[in-house]
């Protein structure tokens, strides 16, 4: 069982920055693992972010955030992090970090979920 403790999140105004980071245990390496993030606004489909495939570092966004925001993974810390930046009205969501054995934008193939955080950014 993977666990994730999440920190970050909060409100911003459009234009700023925020660090989401989930904190990843259970288990003695991840190496084999995907670590992704994915989002859900009011009303709507939770919706692929990004994700890092740990084994190899490749990565992948959304069209809507890609160089904007940035996904990296910690080994020392076994933490997954989120740096968003340039921040728009849109983004406001709850924000989950996921992790999965296949590197992959569909959530169905996340096996194990943060309990999610609150992302709020004012225009």
């Amino acid at each position: 069982q993977v666990q994730f403790t999440n920190s970050g999140g909060g409100l911003v105004q459009a234009g700023g920055s925020l660090r989401l980071s989930c904190a990843a245990s259970g288990r003695r390496t991840f190496s084999r693992y995907n670590m992704g993030w994915f989002r859900q606004a009011p009303g709507s489909e939770r919706e692929f972010v990004a994700f890092i495939a740990l084994s190899s570092g490749h990565t992948q966004y959304t069209d809507s955030v890609q160089g904007r925001f940035t996904v990296s993974w910690d080994n020392a810390n076994n933490t997954v992090y989120l740096q968003m930046n340039s921040l728009k009205a849109e983004d406001s969501a709850v924000y989950y970090c996921a992790a999965g054995l296949l590197p992959s934008p569909d959530r169905a193939y996340y096996d194990y979920w943060g309990q999610g955080t609150q992302v709020s950014v004012s225009s």
